[in-house]
């Protein structure tokens, strides 16, 4: 059984407390946030390497073998331990509703996880193309697989307008939001690993837009010659805004409003139970 909607508040608002005390250790706190932008970089080369030869096929299961994979992205995240920006807008804003958070530690934890999971995307998609995984099955003159299938993604996100990334975005992160949300009302590691496989199956399957994903995602691009900066940063004009707006605004407060009881904040024995103690705070101070 799911815990109940006020206790799993109340766990997010401890989380989003502790997630402000870390960002004042900024490079301990930039190295997690680093290894989310690259363990999300790790399910946007998997969806590549085993989509592109479906793509170029045609065959019409790319899109459900897309989803499929890229729940490892999540489950790194949330069991290996790294800050992502997509689900700190969520956690941010219910410990700002609860009065955990303040908004300067807000905008502090949303800056510094932003800009480390940029550069551990990048730094993972650069180390992708030096070691020429896209490239893998070309035929001479041509492009692999993976990367002609990263060439006509690049291309289609550059073709949407504006207003369409951005309401893609805000689907996108909504659902990405949910997972978590989801795997923390759960205390059984097997439930969060479907919780968290599913929402991420819907988003991918669907075509939505995730700022972090597509940090590789034009990495790759522009590692290649399929893409360049500015198209990179055109992108995240619009998705990292929808991202905030999905997940933080729709399911953040969304769920900060209808769930929370006459109770304000968290109670101490709740604090007991999810704060652990400093030799033991590392693992969930780098939750999603």
């Amino acid at each position: 059984m799911p815990i109940p909607v006020p206790e799993a508040l109340d766990d997010s608002a401890v989380l989003a407390e502790a997630k402000a005390q870390q960002v004042r250790r900024l490079p301990k706190y930039m190295v997690n946030a680093a290894f989310a932008g690259a363990y999300v970089g790790v399910a946007v080369v998997l969806l590549l390497s085993v989509a592109g030869p479906l793509a170029a096929g045609k065959s019409p299961a790319t899109k459900l073998v897309q989803g499929s994979v890229f729940g490892i992205a999540l489950t790194l995240v949330v069991f290996a331990g790294a800050e992502l920006f997509t689900g700190n807008v969520m956690y941010m804003l219910q410990g700002l509703a609860a009065g955990t958070v303040t908004a300067g530690e807000l905008a502090a934890v949303w800056a510094a996880s932003l800009f480390g999971n940029l550069v551990g995307s990048l730094g993972f998609a650069a180390m992708v193309n030096a070691g020429g995984t896209m490239a893998t099955g070309a035929a001479p003159g041509k492009l692999g697989p993976a990367e002609a299938l990263v060439k006509s993604i690049v291309d289609a996100k550059n073709a949407a307008t504006g207003g369409q990334l951005f309401w893609r975005s805000v689907l996108c992160n909504a659902l990405v939001c949910l997972a978590l949300w989801m795997a923390g009302r759960t205390r059984s590691d097997a439930g969060k690993l479907v919780v968290l496989w599913w929402a991420l199956f819907a988003f991918i399957a669907s075509g939505f837009e995730h700022s972090v994903a597509n940090m590789t995602l034009f990495g790759l691009g522009i590692f290649e010659g399929h893409a360049n900066w500015g198209d990179l940063f055109r992108n995240l004009a619009w998705t990292v805004p929808g991202n905030i707006v999905g997940g933080g605004l729709l399911i953040g407060l969304g769920y900060a409003y209808a769930g929370r009881t006459a109770r304000s904040g968290p109670t101490a024995d709740v604090a007991a139970a999810v704060v652990p103690s400093p030799v033991e705070q590392v693992p969930v101070l780098a939750q999603a």
